[in-house]
């Protein structure tokens, strides 16, 4: 009752940023027990511009209520979206602050329960390596979530030549018109300005089923880390764990970039986190490695002695050529050396044991990167280790 006396109110008010405010707090006051009715509904000024011709679709910004965005860095306060400070991107490298404009990582979460989702993305640059797919350099994809379990929901892929960004219907795979949760990814290596989602006028909207409850899973690597070369934004192995655990996380990886240096050591150090995950054995040179990786735990710890710590070597050890190995034993004498020294949260994986024994010669693209086999397996085998620890939370 209070409710519908509440939206009689609101929609004889005539100031549109008073509205615009009266709505998003009516969604946070009664969203337990009551949807708000769309708010385009309420006033035409709200409706988008927009190509999709259905006529019933209504539409939001994610940055307002009761969409939550995770992955990245302070999200309705950029301009465009992004994974950490501009400023310190900028100190570390030219390279990490141009590839911090990716959004790798980047989610939106939401409940409602409308048979479609459409999107409106202002996308300011296309990528198009001929060794990834389409799809997961510019595209979005869409997982459902029912207490904790997470199903494929769609796949939102931009024409190839798309500029500028693109729009999209798509009907929910396995919608049950109840409200369901739903987690949509941005896209690995494409960069976001604005994001737009609609749903269908009459149908209902409000905040999503929460993660875990405990902090964000840090990942720091290379372009394997970033999510390259899975076929969609959702296969690459820190997504698979978060839909396995149902975890929050936020993907630092760079491709090419992650060097471990101090101003970027410094900026791990001060995130708050759950676990982190060291995976940039890739990006450095043998003598690079040899100086920064031990330097970057013990900055590392100087802020977060208790975090836990896994350390990984690349996924390609099956190769084992000299190279390699002595790679291998650079990391594996970190993880030694902070053993040694009394630290009970430092973890050691393998990369030899990320692919498997059988079929490893299929989880690449490339030789390097991983398909969506590679990091399925990847996320077996991390996933395990992760497992153990937040048990003990």
């Amino acid at each position: 009752m209070y409710a519908e006396v509440l939206f009689n109110m609101i929609k004889m008010e005539e100031d549109i940023d008073f509205l615009q405010k009266t709505c998003y707090n009516f969604i946070e006051i009664f969203k337990g027990d009551f949807y708000i009715m769309i708010l385009a509904k309420i006033d035409k000024n709200f409706a988008l511009e927009t190509s999709i011709t259905r006529k019933d679709v209504v539409w939001f910004n994610i940055k307002n209520a009761p969409f939550e965005i995770h992955g990245l860095y302070d999200p309705k306060n950029t301009e465009r979206f992004i994974r950490m400070p501009e400023d310190i991107a900028k100190t570390v490298s030219d390279a990490v602050w141009d590839l911090n404009h990716r959004t790798a990582g980047g989610r939106v979460r939401f409940s409602t329960d409308s048979p479609f989702v459409a999107i409106k993305a202002l996308q300011k640059t296309m990528h198009h390596s001929p060794h990834m797919t389409h799809a997961m350099q510019n595209g979005f994809d869409l997982f459902s979530t029912r207490n904790g379990i997470y199903s494929f929901a769609g796949a939102f892929i931009p024409p190839v030549d798309s500029k500028g960004g693109f729009e999209q219907l798509r009907d929910v795979i396995g919608h049950t018109g109840k409200m369901d949760t739903y987690t949509l990814n941005f896209p690995l290596y494409g960069e976001v300005e604005d994001l737009y989602i609609g749903i269908k006028e009459g149908c209902h909207i409000s905040s999503p089923e929460k993660y875990r409850d405990i902090k964000p899973v840090v990942y720091y690597g290379s372009s394997i880390t970033e999510g390259g070369c899975a076929s969609r934004p959702g296969n690459c192995y820190p997504a698979i764990i978060s839909h396995r655990y149902n975890l929050d996380y936020i993907n630092l990886g760079f491709s090419g970039s992650c060097k471990a240096e101090v101003p970027m050591a410094e900026y791990l150090r001060e995130l708050d986190m759950s676990i982190f995950v060291c995976d940039y054995d890739y990006n450095a040179s043998f003598e690079h490695l040899q100086e920064s990786h031990y330097r970057l735990y013990e900055i590392f710890r100087e802020k977060q002695p208790d975090t836990p710590y896994i350390m990984i070597t690349l996924p390609n050890a099956w190769l084992f050529n000299d190279g390699i190995a002595k790679r291998k034993e650079i990391i594996f004498e970190s993880y030694k050396k902070a053993k040694a020294l009394g630290d009970k949260n430092v973890y050691f994986i393998d990369g030899k044991d990320l692919f498997g024994s059988d079929n490893w010669d299929n989880c690449t693209v490339d030789g390097t990167h991983p398909n969506d086999l590679g990091f399925y397996r990847m996320a077996e085998r991390i996933g395990l280790t992760i497992k153990e620890i937040i048990e003990r939370f």
